[in-house]
């Protein structure tokens, strides 16, 4: 498994499966019906730092970006997104892409990540917590999931 940062020619690879976990509407906060252009700029924003993971094959399985949460003094701060394939789940490549993009995260002089808005249903979740993470607060029935109705969005945060 290769993780090396995204170009723009990644972007039809990564696509796919982004709009395909975002249109589910299960574990993203974002419009289920956002386009492929504002879907784009969101994720491959030049603001953002992203990582795409290749199977053994080169073809890309997951993509991550990693960006400041806040500005000025708190711009040491770090937020990130993941999404992996949802068709190479349960294979490692979550959590090596997560290990990675947190090194990375320290080494450009971070303290801290935090997520803002993580489905308290993800499975991710575990994942997160796994790697040191922990729940700062939820905020009650603030996200309509397509299955479960309205349940909560944690906030996250691990130093680093």
């Amino acid at each position: 498994m290769l993780i090396r940062e995204a170009t723009a020619d990644d972007w039809p690879h990564i696509w796919p499966f982004w709009h395909r976990i975002v249109a589910a509407g299960e574990t993203y906060a974002w419009d289920p019906d956002t386009s492929e252009e504002d879907a784009r700029a969101l994720w491959m924003n030049p603001a953002k730092r992203v990582y795409v993971t290749e199977d053994d094959t080169g073809a890309v399985v997951a993509s991550a970006y990693l960006t400041p949460n806040y500005g000025g003094p708190a711009a040491r701060i770090a937020n990130a997104g993941f999404m992996v394939d949802p068709d190479r789940a349960g294979r490692g490549t979550g959590r090596a892409l997560a290990e990675h993009v947190l090194a990375a995260a320290r080494a450009e002089g971070y303290r801290g990540m935090v997520f803002n808005a993580v489905v308290e249903t993800n499975p991710a979740v575990r994942l997160w917590t796994s790697l040191g993470f922990t729940v700062l607060g939820t905020v009650p029935d603030a996200f309509e999931h397509p299955r479960h109705g309205r349940v909560g969005l944690h906030i996250m945060y691990r130093a680093l």
